[in-house]
């Protein structure tokens, strides 16, 4: 059975883009007889706001979208993903980083040739070579740091990987594309690509189904996968909508929230129609 999940971070309204998304996700699995979920992203304390999370549910019931109970949000699971980091760190593939944002910057700026991938610069790798004792001492002395992990290892320990990418068949994992990323920090204590990944598995989802944004983040989250022994679900990758500027839609860059056109007279036909979905609900219908 298909089961797929649209899952916002209450940061912010949702808007066109972020309904094209949680519509795609819906689409796919009512067309299939399957089930669709809704979760709440709401790991990081500092952004997420109680009356965005209330919003999203109000905006999904207007455009005509249900989902299954209870929906899990992140906040009430971080246990979850304690146990997938101590896992990690007992097959030695996370170290702790206590480089500051500017230090790295300042390597980065000194290397000649400093490796990049499709969101900048990596991390140059500082810290990875720090030794136990080093690391334990500065731990102790109260030093900030964040986990990341040795991709370079954790590459090795996985051996080759793929995943399966709806229209295209196979595609190739590149451990290193997005370098060492970042799995947890002192202030969030798991990041986006770990907590997303064990969410996943946790929930049962057999179809990740986001925007296109997110391709190059697969090839991290398929290593995580291999490295904690979860299933391996298919993905499908939508296009992004985009402003009249070719500009794609985001919360950050102020897209009109749904509930802004709402005001402004739409009916839930209309803003469905505009995110591309015109003969909706019909099994029919694109995605």
């Amino acid at each position: 059975m298909i089961v797929t999940r649209f899952a916002p971070s209450p940061t912010g309204l949702l808007h066109l883009g972020t309904a094209a998304s949680a519509l795609t996700g819906w689409t796919i699995a009512k067309r299939a007889s399957g089930r669709f979920l809704l979760r709440i992203e709401d790991i990081d304390p500092a952004r997420c706001r109680p009356e965005y999370e209330a919003a999203i549910y109000e905006d999904l019931a207007w455009l005509g979208l249900d989902w299954e109970q209870p929906v899990r949000r992140q906040s009430e699971h971080m246990a979850d993903y304690a146990a997938a980091l101590h896992r990690l760190e007992s097959i030695g593939v996370i170290y702790p980083c206590f480089c500051s944002r500017k230090e790295i910057e300042d390597e980065i700026a000194a290397a000649a040739h400093a490796p990049h991938g499709p969101e900048g610069p990596h991390y140059p790798g500082t810290c990875r070579s720090l030794s136990t004792s080093a690391r334990a001492a500065r731990i102790e002395r109260g030093d900030a740091y964040a986990l990341r992990l040795d991709a370079g290892r954790a590459a090795q320990i996985a051996g080759p990987l793929s995943w399966q990418e709806e229209g295209r068949g196979a595609i190739a994992v590149d451990p290193q594309t997005l370098g060492d990323a970042v799995l947890a920090r002192k202030d969030v204590a798991a990041s986006y690509h770990l907590a997303v990944t064990v969410d996943d598995d946790i929930q049962g989802v057999t179809l990740i189904t986001r925007g296109q944004d997110l391709f190059h983040a697969t090839h991290l989250h398929r290593l995580i996968q291999a490295l904690l022994g979860l299933k391996e679900p298919a993905y499908h990758h939508h296009a992004l909508l985009s402003n009249e500027e070719g500009k794609r839609l985001s919360k950050r860059d102020g897209a009109l929230a749904l509930r802004q056109m709402r005001a402004d007279g739409f009916s839930a036909a209309e803003v469905r129609n505009r995110a591309g979905f015109p003969d909706w609900p019909s099994p029919d219908a694109a995605v």
